[in-house]
């Protein structure tokens, strides 16, 4: 008996598998950052950064918020959406620290 995954179920593990995703996300429960910070503290590319951000405010998960100073401050933020990914991530934190090497 063949068991059809849900299109939903699918779009969201092909969102959540995407390259450095999951990181930023997690980096981003602890509150709103810049972009340096998130660049800086996993380690990726300004360019692929740059792609993912948009990509995950497209999907509604970050917000992006222009403060008007000078130079303009730039910080990316959970909205409800990627809130709600916070359990899923921190089990798999717990799981990561019991079973990997």
């Amino acid at each position: 008996m063949d068991t059809l995954i849900c299109p939903k179920f699918e779009k969201a593990m092909d969102l959540i598998n995407k390259r450095w995703v999951g990181m930023i996300v997690y980096q981003l429960l602890s509150g709103p950052q810049r972009f340096c910070t998130i660049e800086g503290s996993i380690g990726i590319s300004g360019r692929v950064l740059s792609e993912r951000l948009k990509e995950l405010e497209q999907e509604g998960i970050i917000k992006r918020d222009v403060f008007p100073e000078t130079p303009v401050r730039i910080e990316y933020s959970l909205t409800e959406k990627g809130m709600d990914l916070e359990p899923i991530l921190k089990q798999i934190e717990i799981w990561s620290q019991h079973w990997m090497k």
